[in-house]
């Protein structure tokens, strides 16, 4: 396989055994996002809006490092503890991508690591 791992300080390190993404046949594959801080490593505080946003903030520093942007997302694939945060996230997520908007799942989980509201993970051409 001949892909390419993606790493950047502006994006938190990865909290287990994996890569902040990986870039194969000239698409970049994030690792899910969580709110992190890069500068502290901890859940940024406050409700679903303001993790929305770090999660978003982290995705698009990885694109960046990559030479793209979230403009470029085909696919991307949202993880809420409460599904009722929906309506809300889809308001930060608006102001992260535009149209044409990319392919999207989102989904209730029964927990999410650290006790975050949100988690997201893209895929995005090159």
């Amino acid at each position: 396989m001949n892909a390419k791992a993606i790493k950047t300080d502006k994006a938190p390190a990865a909290i287990g055994p994996y890569s902040q993404a990986i870039i194969y046949n000239q698409v970049l594959f994030t690792s899910g996002q969580l709110p992190l801080s890069p500068e502290t490593g901890k859940i940024v505080k406050g409700d679903a809006v303001e993790q929305a946003h770090q999660v978003f903030k982290n995705m698009a520093a990885i694109a960046e490092e990559a030479g793209t942007s979230l403009q470029n997302a085909v696919k991307v694939t949202v993880f809420l503890a409460d599904i009722a945060d929906f309506a809300a996230v889809n308001d930060v997520y608006k102001e992260y991508f535009s149209e044409p908007f990319p392919a999207r799942s989102a989904y209730q989980v029964a927990a999410l690591p650290l006790g975050a509201a949100i988690e997201a993970e893209a895929m995005i051409a090159l």
